[in-house]
């Protein structure tokens, strides 16, 4: 049997672009951050104040040096009643997170959140040149899935 009409190889269905969805579109850039040199009660009184549960912490250059956190303010509130010690001169250089796993900007939204799900963080700081310009946070991620659901997901 002879072929009368070959046309060649079906070319593949063309799949959907989906939307670049960027960490740096949905990332805070207007952040509460703190120096080491502030005292842990004041970092308290302004987590409270801001409605945040942690932030940056950033030298004159806007470099980060580290983050604090409610875990790590709770941690001394409650080192400072078990040793009967004052908050007072505490400060938040001795009690920060130092060694801070950063993400780019330019990293899909959804990438991140399988970074925020596999080290267990609620923030990722976002750096450009070494200096501090945006957080992300969880919160951010499930604004971002909000989005592209009403897009691609189906109910």
């Amino acid at each position: 049997m002879a072929i009368k009409s070959f046309q060649g190889k079906r070319a593949e269905p063309e799949k959907p672009v989906e939307p670049a969805m960027l960490v740096e579109d949905y990332m805070s850039t207007s952040l509460v951050t703190f120096r080491k040199e502030e005292k842990v009660v004041d970092v308290i009184a302004r987590l409270i104040e801001n409605n945040i549960s942690g932030g940056p912490v950033v030298n004159d250059n806007y470099e980060l040096l580290g983050i604090i956190s409610e875990g790590d303010c709770l941690k001394q509130i409650s080192d400072s009643r078990y040793y009967n010690m004052p908050m007072e001169d505490l400060t938040v250089e001795k009690h920060m997170t130092c060694n801070v796993e950063t993400i780019d900007g330019k990293m899909n939204v959804l990438d991140a959140a399988r970074k925020f799900i596999e080290l267990k963080h609620r923030r990722f700081p976002i750096l450009e040149n070494g200096k501090l310009v945006g957080q992300i946070s969880q919160r951010d991620v499930m604004r971002a899935a909000l989005q592209l659901k009403g897009d691609t997901w189906r109910i």
